[in-house]
This record gives C-alpha cells, sequence and structure tokens, in this order.
C-alpha cells in the first residue's frame, strides 16, 4: 500500500520539510508560553507598592542640672572655756525677831544684837634685813682634793640667810670664785656647820641676810 504525497510537496528536500515543522512547533510553544505568563506580569504590574515605614528613634534628652538650694549658715556661739561663768547668789530670808510678852503688857522687848567676834589677824612675817653678822662658829671648809691636785684656788662670795637662832637657812652663791668644785663646798660647809650671832631689831631676833667670804688658799694647808 503506498501513498500519494501531496503535489505542493513533490519535489521539496525532505530536511526543509523538517526544519519548517521545527519552526512551526517552536513558534506555536512561545506563543502559548506568553499567554500563560501574560497575567503573571499583569498582576506584578498591578500589585500596590508598599511603603516603606520609617520609624524615627527618639534619642533621650539630657536631664538638666538644677543647683542646690542656697544653705542659710548661722553662725556658732562661741563657747569660752576660760571664763568662769557668774555666780549667781540668793538672798536668804531674815526671820523677823519673834515678840515676847511682858507680864505688864508692855511692848515686846528685841533682842540685843550680840557681838561679832573680833576678826583674827594672820601674823606678819617681817621680811629679813640686810645685817654684818658676827660669827659664832665658822670652821675652814675641807679643800676638795681634786681642786688641790689641779691647784685650784680662790674666793667666793655666799649670801647668806640667817634666821632668829643664828643658824643658816638658805645659802645662794653670789660670786664665783671662778671654780665650780669651791663654789659647791663652800656653800655646803657655810649651810652645814657654821653659826652666826643672829640680827636684832627693837630688842627682838630677827631674820637677816649675810653676806660671807670663803677663801681657798693652798699656802694654808
Amino acid at each position: 500500500m503506498s501513498f500519494a504525497r501531496p503535489q505542493s510537496l513533490a519535489g521539496v528536500h525532505p530536511d526543509t520539510v523538517r526544519i519548517v515543522a521545527m519552526s512551526a512547533a517552536i513558534a506555536l510553544n512561545a506563543a502559548a508560553l506568553i499567554a500563560v505568563m501574560r497575567p503573571m506580569v499583569a498582576h506584578i504590574e498591578t500589585a500596590p507598592l508598599i511603603a516603606p515605614v520609617i520609624r524615627l528613634v527618639d534619642h533621650p534628652t539630657e536631664p538638666k542640672v538644677v543647683p542646690p538650694p542656697p544653705i542659710d549658715l548661722k553662725p556658732v556661739p562661741v563657747v569660752r572655756h576660760d571664763v568662769a561663768p557668774p555666780v549667781v547668789t540668793r538672798p536668804q530670808p531674815v526671820a523677823p525677831p519673834q515678840a515676847t510678852p511682858t507680864e505688864e503688857g508692855s511692848a515686846p522687848m528685841t533682842p540685843a544684837p550680840t557681838a561679832d567676834a573680833a576678826p583674827t589677824t594672820p601674823a606678819v612675817v617681817s621680811a629679813p634685813v640686810e645685817a654684818h653678822l658676827a660669827y659664832v662658829s665658822a670652821p675652814a671648809p675641807a679643800y676638795p682634793r681634786a681642786a688641790i691636785s689641779r691647784r685650784m684656788e680662790g674666793t667666793v662670795t655666799l649670801r647668806v640667810l640667817v634666821d632668829e637662832t643664828g643658824k643658816p637657812v638658805q645659802v645662794e652663791i653670789e660670786k664665783s670664785s671662778g671654780h665650780s668644785i669651791l663654789d659647791i663646798t663652800a656653800r655646803d660647809q657655810v649651810l652645814a656647820a657654821w653659826r652666826f650671832q643672829p640680827a636684832t631689831a627693837d630688842g627682838k631676833a630677827v631674820r637677816a641676810w649675810a653676806r660671807i667670804p670663803v677663801s681657798f688658799d693652798l699656802r694654808q694647808l
């Protein structure tokens, strides 16, 4: 059984026919794809545009510095400890004298005020007088060995306070001999062993100051 070719395709090369058929198929597929994609493009074109939302971030404001209220300073009272507080004495109430009735009914007699005791005056000690006193006992002071070995000599003047009995109670070095060891020896010797005739005033023995020289001489050893 054989088919007869159409006259229009007679004499056409078979490759050409194949190419034409493939082109037609591609064209049909493209048309179908365009038809399918057209609604999607319309949908994309008609979709509403959503505006982006921009949020503004509020920056915190800096706190205001409020100055503190002024302080009312009051002066502090100064307390002085060196001043004693005043002493307030309250007067004591004096009771009125009680009336004593008499037998005749006469006016009451007021008691006679008692005499206050006479104030006692302390004994006044008279100041010592300056006098030249006579010696009762004046032994020569012992020469210190240290002064002898060093060949020390000199005269020391002492100021001696003599009481009413003629005993020295205080000795002061008025003028040094130049050597302290001689001065101290003379003072101790006069205070311990010397005695004087006490000074008198109005016939009574009194205390008196006297200047006494004490000499240290190596030739008298």
